[in-house]
């Protein structure tokens, strides 16, 4: 349970200043310390604008990875970057992302770069405040590779890369991470077809090495790529399955369903934090404060304070800055709003 009741707080990523958008187009006119200058600079933008806006908790932004998890690809032997899109043309959405060929056996001998960047955010942010890192998990990871004869199906290629997220996060808690964010949002969106228990064993054994050594968190939407969600947006089928998640908070998407299914927040608040998503990403609506205290106040009617997290439905990546920025002042300010109505009552 967290001593900090209706804390605000962030997914992962945050959107990229446009001139970081221009040079990445561009990495071959820059030398090794000018990359190096880029990343700090870039996880400051991030860092900054998080505090502006007054979070508790905050991430780097994840400025160093392309997207989410694709970064990750690079880190790891035995696959030939480069998928081909299957569809170039039309409106973008998911099925323009091709899958990553494997030719080898699959090994992250120099880790999946987290350690990295969690070390450069601790670097970077103000002593004292609470940061938090994330990482994609391993069925959500396999995605994006395409099973052959050594690994015959996604559940098999999932396995290979259990061990390589799991070691990840070893590392992690290492190196004094005390919040990490195991995101598996392929597991809610593909939930109601596949066997439930099976996902629970798979995200089980990957946070072993972190679970009662740091604050273990997942991340649980139905996607979010160019602002398309892909999944079945309904968490009831990913229940009772799901209760038995080894973490400490759980965050599931409100906003953008219209806070549909708010009950159950109530049943994940009785074994676990929950962190409830009341900013729509994908719509560039600047809730206001009063919206958000709507919405929290909403919250309280199902958790109390002491399990409640406030954040927005998903990471912002896919979120223009100027709206980003608005949206988490505006989340703080809405929280606020009910802290003080709260803790007065108290």
């Amino acid at each position: 349970m967290i001593n900090q009741p209706l804390r605000t707080s962030v997914i992962g990523s945050y959107p990229f200043p446009g001139w970081l958008e221009f040079s990445a187009r561009h990495l071959g006119e820059f030398g090794e310390a000018d990359l190096k200058e880029m990343q700090d600079d870039a996880a400051m933008v991030a860092i900054q604008d998080q505090l502006a806006a007054g979070l508790d908790v905050i991430t780097d932004g994840e400025q160093t990875r392309f997207d989410f998890n694709l970064s990750f690809y690079g880190f790891i032997e035995g696959i030939a970057l480069e998928p081909v899109s299957p569809r170039r043309f039309g409106p973008p959405a998911h099925d323009q992302r091709g899958k990553h060929e494997i030719i080898g056996e699959l090994r992250a001998p120099r880790g999946l770069g987290a350690v990295e960047e969690f070390e450069r955010l601790k670097r970077l942010a103000p002593e004292g405040q609470r940061l938090k890192v994330s990482v994609p998990g391993p069925y959500t990871l396999s995605g994006r590779l395409a099973p052959n004869a050594q690994y015959p199906d996604r559940f098999a290629i999932t396995e290979a890369l259990l061990p390589i997220v799991r070691k990840e996060i070893e590392s992690l808690v290492a190196a004094g991470a005390e919040e990490i964010c195991v995101d598996e949002p392929s597991m809610s969106c593909y939930g109601f077809r596949e066997d439930t228990r099976r996902f629970v064993d798979i995200f089980n054994r990957t946070v072993e090495a972190g679970f009662g050594r740091a604050r273990i968190c997942t991340h649980l939407c139905f996607g979010n790529f160019k602002g398309h969600p892909v999944g079945y947006r309904k968490y009831a089928p990913l229940f009772p399955a799901f209760f038995d998640l080894h973490c400490d908070e759980v965050h599931v998407e409100m906003a953008n369903r219209e806070y549909a299914e708010l009950e159950i927040i109530g049943e994940i608040a009785k074994r676990t934090d929950v962190a409830v998503g009341i900013i729509d990403v994908k719509s560039y609506y600047i809730e206001s404060p009063e919206n958000i205290a709507d919405a929290v106040r909403a919250c309280l009617l199902h958790a109390s304070p002491e399990r409640l997290v406030f954040a927005p439905d998903c990471g912002l990546s896919q979120t223009a800055r100027w709206a980003a920025k608005r949206k988490l002042v505006n989340l703080v300010r809405g929280v606020s709003l009910v802290k003080a109505e709260v803790f007065k009552e108290g």
